[in-house]
């Protein structure tokens, strides 16, 4: 159930909201029990962000999931995640942070897990 939201201050075009949505469902992999078939992705493109001072191509990412991951498994899918988003969308690494939330309680179908 990882959920990853994407803002950046650039414009992102449907095919590289397709490229980025390729890769993410390989890298959520990274995580153990993690894997596309659950994955929900939010796109949000020409925010108004600031980094450092300046408005140069930048990048958020929020990764939301249920249950908990290892430290070493949250500093692979950083490195791999920003990895993509650099490839696709152009941005330095040193643009991209990259939040977790660990959630305890994740409804779906009517249901929580």
């Amino acid at each position: 159930m990882p959920f990853i939201q994407t803002k950046t201050n650039l414009p992102v075009s449907q095919e590289q909201e397709k490229a980025l949505k390729a890769r993410f469902g390989k890298t959520i992999a990274l995580l153990p029990g993690k894997s596309e078939r659950w994955l929900m992705l939010d796109f949000e493109d020409n925010c108004r962000m600031w980094f450092g001072g300046d408005d140069a191509p930048c990048a958020y990412l929020e990764v939301k999931l249920f249950g908990s991951a290892s430290g070493s498994s949250y500093d692979k899918l950083t490195a791999a995640i920003t990895d993509d988003v650099c490839a696709v969308l152009g941005v330095a690494a040193d643009r991209v942070y990259v939040k977790y939330e660990e959630i305890a309680h994740w409804g779906w179908n009517r249901n929580n897990f």
